[in-house]
């Protein structure tokens, strides 16, 4: 009778793999490959495991396929117009798969992600300049917002004026009526007319 078979599956084991090449690596022990990198007349040396670069970078995977011969028992790469720190970073994030950078390197990253023909940090790279490119625009978003608001609030107290002027003038012409048909003293011509008589009469006198 046959038995079912089961998985045995290690969620940790990844990244104990990964934890253990980085200390490897860190620490020089059977390292086969070192990279150089020049750039602007800085220079740096890193020492890596071919079987790690081969797994993360195409560009590396292609280059060691293709070597005819090994130069002793360590592979030496030469990487020009790449930054130390860039490579660093890059190094850095094929061991751990993660990397901390400043933002303004983030465009740096991405490019030599794709000339090193790295696929996972491309795809890091272009979800964190999403990000942050959507958070630039929410910030502009509130920032919009918030000024749209204050010219309200600032344009509220001008329309309170502008009513109670308006509630004011009406109340004058409440009171005081410019039109009054049943009273002759209320016109100004009658009363210019009443009183030139008794001016009259006095010059008589």
């Amino acid at each position: 009778m046959e038995s079912n078979a089961v998985l045995l599956e290690s969620k940790s084991s990844p990244i104990n793999l990964l934890n253990e090449m980085h200390q490897l690596r860190l620490l020089g022990h059977l390292c086969d490959v070192t990279v150089s990198v020049e750039y602007q007349g800085v220079r740096a040396e890193f020492v890596a495991h071919k079987a790690v670069l081969a797994a993360t970078s195409k560009f590396f995977k292609e280059m060691f396929l293709n070597e005819k011969s090994m130069d002793g028992p360590r592979t030496n790469v030469f990487l020009n117009e790449v930054q130390v720190a860039d490579f660093a970073s890059f190094l850095e994030f094929v061991y751990t798969a993660k990397v901390e950078v400043e933002e303004d390197r983030v465009q740096r990253m991405l490019e030599i992600a794709e000339k090193l023909k790295c696929l996972d940090l491309s795809e890091t790279c272009f979800q964190l300049k999403k990000q942050m490119l959507e958070s630039v625009l929410l910030e502009l978003q509130n920032f919009s917002e918030s000024q749209n608001s204050e010219e309200e609030s600032a344009s509220q107290p001008s329309i309170l004026l502008e009513t109670k002027a308006t509630a004011v003038a009406e109340g004058d012409q409440a009171d005081y009526p410019l039109d009054l048909p049943d009273s002759p003293v209320g016109r100004p011509s009658d009363r210019v007319a009443l009183e030139m008589p008794a001016a009259k009469s006095k010059e008589k006198m």
